[in-house]
């Protein structure tokens, strides 16, 4: 996490967990004591945003920027100017939660202006339990399509493979396998393999990239 740029955007599928691994990411930077603040960009799915847990992360000091429109259960792709600030404000730590898919990652083109490459990092978030992303050549295609929308280089890959709160050390393997071949044929690195905290206690300590240990903010306690 140390060496990771001062602007981070979070991409990947719909389902691979991104959201989940933003508000988890954000959390960690702000345990350093760094101002971070977290932008939800995400106008294109209604469901599990970041902004949902706009209270848990301000009460440890991250600032969440959403939608212009104050409603948490409004359809509207209102982004707010605030934006802006934390990604020029160089006392921010700023996470970008884009939306799943290329259509999501169009976003980006908002901020072109300030996204010059060397100044960020771009993640993308692999679950190879997700039919769409679930072999090589598939993961390369919805890659190569987020960058091509967003005019973004991807500079990370994160295994979050994952089912949930059912999730088992040999998910998290399965994913890594297909984390290595993307890594490999890309030639980009791996930066952060996830996992619950119960099963990320499990996992081999010579796995390459650094082990990252999450709780489900986004799911409730009722939900599987």
């Amino acid at each position: 996490m140390y060496r990771d740029k001062r602007i981070r955007i979070i991409v990947g599928h719909y389902g691979s967990g991104k959201t989940e691994f933003s508000v988890n990411y954000a959390l960690k930077i702000a345990e350093q004591g760094k101002k971070v603040a977290l932008v939800d960009l995400d106008i294109v799915n209604l469901y599990f945003r970041s902004r949902e847990k706009e209270k848990v992360l301000e009460k440890s000091n991250v600032k969440v920027i959403s939608s212009s429109i104050k409603a948490s259960a409004v359809d509207i792709p209102a982004i707010s100017a605030e934006a802006y600030a934390p990604l020029q404000n160089e006392k921010y730590d700023t996470i970008l939660d884009i939306g799943g898919d290329p259509v999501g990652a169009r976003v980006l083109g908002r901020y072109n202006d300030i996204l010059k490459e060397g100044s960020y990092d771009m993640f993308y978030v692999l679950n190879a339990n997700r039919p769409e992303t679930n072999t090589l050549d598939k993961a390369i295609g919805y890659l190569n399509a987020i960058e091509g929308a967003s005019r973004k280089k991807v500079t990370g890959i994160i295994n979050n493979t994952h089912m949930l709160k059912s999730t088992t050390v040999d998910d998290v393997l399965k994913g890594q396998k297909l984390a290595k071949e993307l890594s490999q044929k890309l030639e980009i690195p791996i930066k952060y393999i996830v996992a619950l905290e119960s099963v990320a206690e499990k996992l081999p300590n010579n796995l390459e990239g650094e082990i990252f240990p999450i709780n489900l903010y986004m799911r409730e306690d009722w939900m599987l």
